[in-house]
């Protein structure tokens, strides 16, 4: 007679989400000061292009 088994298979282990190996930069909230200039210096210009108006 065959015993049951109740373990989960390797694809079902393998696709559960907690399982699954992170994505390299998936969750990287790092941004440069380069970055952070380049969006203020744009909102400064949007902003007295609007103010001009």
């Amino acid at each position: 007679m065959a015993k049951k088994q109740n373990r989960a298979n390797k694809a079902a282990v393998q696709s559960t989400e907690l399982n699954k190996l992170p994505v390299p930069g998936q969750n990287d909230t790092e941004f440069s000061a380069e970055q952070a200039a380049d969006v203020f210096n744009n909102q400064a210009n949007n902003n007295a292009q609007k103010n001009r108006q």
